[in-house]
């Protein structure tokens, strides 16, 4: 029944033109990789080249925003589609698919190959990615979430960021240094539809509220107070001290805003970091600070999250997919970035060894130990005030979360550009929920 339902949320996201994506497994030396359009991804494809002349192995990249990304992807990989030799995919991903037998266990292709060192990943995102034990995908890159701000202008205006922020007093900080005449907002946080865009930032914000998706017994909580507490609170950050256009606002739009100047502080993926201090592309470099997740009522509240690379079980050639995959997420592809294109833009939150390398060290001091201590502390031990029945912390780790989450992202963004209530909006988002809530007491 869970992979009928995987199934159907797969193909309902069907984005047009998926088939037909490049022509694969025909002895043609040809992989086709699908692949999240992030600014470390694109360091990947510039780096490519070197990957062709080394292994005569010619590539094609599939290069899409996340939300089409995701979509494109599931629905090849669910129906068997076979357009796609690789795909990144990530911990939400993972464990369900391997447990459907739709990709390739790992753990051969890396036990055969010479230095790939399987046990300097991070141990919970290694375990984030792993089906009984084994692995199904390997990490690019790992994240929790954390709040960057500008120090210069809490110093401007006299404000000191807590060593462990809460919410309101990021809340009270916003407003003092929301400046719209200067075109700088309070904060920047994810509006944009998506279970994978806005849900993500706003369930860490629910959860620490001593919100629940779910209850123990699959009774859906998306009208308890404690979610309408936490929905109204984000809803009303945004709306008086956040982005212009935030409802469409995601990562990639935060990320500029900030990156530019336009922001006062952001709350999102640690990953971010090495963003805000690149030199080709930001003007704020060196004038972040970085604190935890801010909380309400639970010890932390950021995410866990990897984007990682996996096989389809469909895919013809698994040796080159591999081959590739080892280039892309092992340590020699770390020292190439460091060195090609500068420290702050190596893939973070992965391997153990890139925080012992002294160049990297350096050029992460600001953030290198806030995002590995955000991620040890994503758990849902530290992160949830109440004890739920799924995995997974900014989602809810279950097939139809993906078109769950997106039903209530469209809610919550419509509540954002003022266009409902928060009361309608997590009324008719109750109703979504509580379908998928029976469909999980039916089968206990």
């Amino acid at each position: 029944m869970r992979k009928l339902l995987t199934l159907f949320a797969a193909t309902s996201l069907l984005v047009t033109g998926c088939a037909g994506a490049g022509s694969i497994g025909q002895g043609n030396s040809t992989l086709v990789i699908a692949i999240v359009s992030n600014p470390q991804m694109k360091d990947a494809i510039s780096l490519a080249p070197e990957f062709e002349k080394a292994t005569g192995i010619n590539l094609k990249f599939v290069s899409l925003p996340e939300n089409q990304a995701r979509a494109k992807i599931t629905a090849s990989t669910a129906t068997e589609g076979g357009e796609f030799d690789v795909v990144m995919i990530s911990n939400y991903e993972a464990p369900q698919w391997a447990a459907n037998g739709w990709l390739e266990n790992l753990e051969p292709h890396m036990a055969s190959t010479p230095g790939y060192d399987e046990g300097d990943f991070i141990p919970s995102i290694k375990q984030s990615l792993s089906y009984q034990d084994q692995m199904y995908a390997v990490p690019f890159y790992g994240e929790s979430s954390f709040l960057a701000y500008r120090k210069d202008l809490f110093d401007k205006a006299g404000l000191t960021m807590p060593a462990k922020p809460t919410w309101q007093q990021i809340a009270d900080f916003a407003a003092k240094l929301d400046d719209k005449a200067a075109g700088v907002s309070g904060i920047c946080l994810r509006g944009k539809p998506g279970w994978g865009e806005s849900l993500a930032p706003f369930t860490t914000v629910a959860n620490t509220f001593g919100a629940q998706w779910f209850d123990k017994d699959w009774n859906a909580k998306l009208t308890s107070p404690e979610f309408k507490e936490a929905a109204n609170f984000y809803v009303n950050l945004i709306r008086e001290h956040g982005e212009v256009g935030a409802s469409s606002a995601g990562f990639s739009e935060c990320g500029t805003r900030y990156t530019q100047g336009q922001a006062a502080m952001w709350y999102d993926a640690t990953v971010m970091a090495g963003t805000n201090e690149d030199p080709s592309s930001s003007k704020i470099v060196g004038k972040s600070g970085y604190a935890p997740a801010p909380v309400v009522k639970t010890q932390a509240s950021g995410w866990l999250y990897t984007w990682a690379l996996g096989i389809p079980k469909v895919a013809k050639d698994k040796d080159a997919a591999w081959k590739f995959m080892a280039w892309m997420t092992d340590k020699a592809y770390v020292q190439k970035v460091g060195q090609t294109y500068g420290w702050n833009r190596v893939p973070p939150g992965v391997r153990q060894s890139t925080y012992d390398i002294p160049e990297y060290t350096k050029a992460a001091a600001a953030y290198a130990k806030p995002t590995l201590d955000g991620i040890a502390d994503a758990n849902q031990q530290k992160t949830m005030a109440n004890p739920v029945p799924y995995p997974g912390i900014q989602f809810v780790g279950i097939p139809e979360f993906q078109d769950l989450g997106t039903r209530v992202s469209q809610q919550l963004s419509a509540a954002i550009a003022g266009r409902e209530s928060v009361d309608d909006a997590l009324k008719q988002s109750q109703d979504y929920a509580q379908t998928v809530g029976d469909s999980y007491k039916a089968v206990q």
